[in-house]
């Protein structure tokens, strides 16, 4: 399968058209980028990186019940991925407090929350991607709420899979983020990618931060963080 046409161009991936209309090829780059993309950089060897730990993460998933658009990873930094309709929704489910959730709510750092909280986000770089509720997804014609419920149902059931595989190996899941896409009979599919760039993974020992608030928060080792996250979703300790 050969790229043909570049159809979208994110900030850590690229989209390519095949021959095949309803497959796609997904480029990952070695672009860091936080704050709705205020602060940029670049790491090499993180698009790579990105896209082994997200392949691994589907597959193991997959292997869950939880269907997804994965297909194949081609190579380093390339993935063969079903097409589908992206739902405009961005589902963050939050273990710990942390990040935004302190900031608004003033929960204190590291608070362990007593279920996971399914938070939605309008997918939306202009607003840059406000938190929204069921009903604002409804006037938007984002979703049905038969939709709504099944994206926080899968994300619950990825975190239940995620926290424990983690768990495994000395790594805390805080939280993480995952979009969605309808296939060709509106089933609902796992899109996008899992990855530090859109998990935050604390050590279970140190609480060392092992995800992009390393670039968020200029505490450096970026890409040593991300080799890692990958070594123990390879190696179990």
């Amino acid at each position: 399968m050969e790229k043909v046409e570049l159809i979208y161009e994110g900030k850590a991936k690229k989209l390519w058209s095949t021959k095949d209309k309803d497959r796609l090829i997904v480029e990952f780059k070695d672009d860091l980028t936080a704050f709705n993309a205020q602060k940029k950089s670049q790491e090499a060897g993180k698009g790579a990186l990105n896209c082994e730990i997200s392949a691994d993460l589907f597959d193991l998933l997959a292997q869950n019940g939880i269907r997804t658009h994965l297909i194949e990873r081609i190579d380093a930094t390339h993935q063969l991925v079903k097409r589908v309709d992206i739902i405009k929704i961005e589902v963050v489910i939050r273990n710990i407090a942390t990040g935004s959730l302190t900031r608004r709510l003033g929960i204190k750092e590291g608070t362990k929350l007593p279920f996971a909280l399914a938070e939605l986000y309008y997918k939306d770089d202009r607003l840059e991607d406000p938190i929204i509720n069921d009903e604002h997804a409804q006037i938007m014609n984002l979703a049905t709420q038969n939709e709504i419920n099944a994206l926080k149902d899968i994300g619950r059931k990825i975190n239940g899979v995620l926290s424990a595989f983690f768990a495994d190996r000395a790594l805390t899941l805080v939280d993480f983020k995952v979009e969605f896409g309808r296939g060709d009979y509106g089933e609902i599919l796992l899109s996008d990618e899992i990855s530090p760039d859109s998990c935050r993974f604390w050590d279970a020992r140190s609480g060392e931060k092992l995800d992009k608030d390393r670039f968020r928060q200029d505490l450096g080792g970026v890409k040593v963080a991300y080799e890692e996250v990958l070594k123990r979703i390879k190696d179990k300790r």
